[in-house]
């Protein structure tokens, strides 16, 4: 299994390449530029991608050698990993090929695994061992990344089938950004404050918001803003969080 994550990890940049030269089909920006929406983020944004698929590497690499080998927390994080780096992998030649219907059962399938591995470590992680740096960070900031970009996906389903009306976005818009909120406040909740988790959600927001301040779309100054005060309430969360869970620590001691 620590095999399987690691070629799951090496396949995950190798396909993304491939997908931006154009192999399956048009590059993702391409795609997602033909169905414009108001969680869309701007471009700039993606670029995180880069981080997360290097640490990703970092982390499959650390696994899968030395004493880890042996180690139970990272053993029954390994499976689930294993499947949220293949999803992930899976779903850039779908986007590409436009089969949206798959492209979104798999992307919640991957955030599934991911937010899976980054409780798992949240709870059991031991610092000394350095499983906070090595596997927490990469899969908790992967996790957080995959948390936002469902919802865009979802809203580009919309956009892309007719579900709901594309002219007037807003009222959808702003309940598929409140299942959002929703899920992230939980999310980070459960994982007592994760910073790298709300960390890459505050990078997609902010993006949100700088997409949405200048977009054409009506109601897209409102999406800019609640995508803000989503961001607010993420950040406060994970401060008080973060402090109560030192405190606690603090009387254990």
């Amino acid at each position: 299994m620590r095999l399987l994550v690691l070629l799951a990890t090496i396949a995950m940049p190798v396909v993304a390449w491939l997908s931006n030269t154009g192999t399956f089909g048009p590059d993702n920006g391409t795609v997602s530029d033909r169905y414009p929406t108001l969680l869309v983020a701007a471009g700039y944004a993606f670029s995180i991608w880069g981080l997360i698929f290097l640490l990703d590497l970092a982390y499959a690499a650390w696994q899968a050698t030395g004493a880890r080998k042996h180690d139970a927390t990272l053993g029954r994080v390994a499976p689930w990993a294993a499947a949220g780096f293949a999803l992930t992998t899976i779903w850039m030649p779908l986007f590409s090929m436009q089969q949206f219907w798959l492209c979104l059962l798999v992307i919640f399938a991957a955030m599934a695994c991911l937010v899976r591995c980054a409780w798992m470590l949240s709870v059991d992680a031991t610092p000394s061992s350095g499983q906070r740096a090595w596997a927490w960070l990469p899969l908790s900031l992967h996790a957080g990344w995959l948390s936002l970009a469902a919802f865009l996906n979802l809203a580009q389903v919309i956009v892309a089938y007719e579900l709901l009306p594309a002219s007037n976005q807003l009222p959808w818009s702003l309940a598929l950004f409140a299942l959002a909120g929703v899920m992230l406040l939980a999310f980070n909740q459960r994982m007592r404050g994760n910073i790298p988790y709300a960390l890459a959600a505050l990078w997609a927001l902010a993006a949100v918001y700088v997409k949405q301040s200048g977009h054409a779309l009506a109601g897209a100054q409102v999406a800019a803003w609640v995508a803000v005060g989503i961001a607010v309430v993420l950040a406060v969360q994970t401060v008080v969080l973060c402090l109560r869970s030192r405190a606690i620590d603090r009387n254990r001691v």
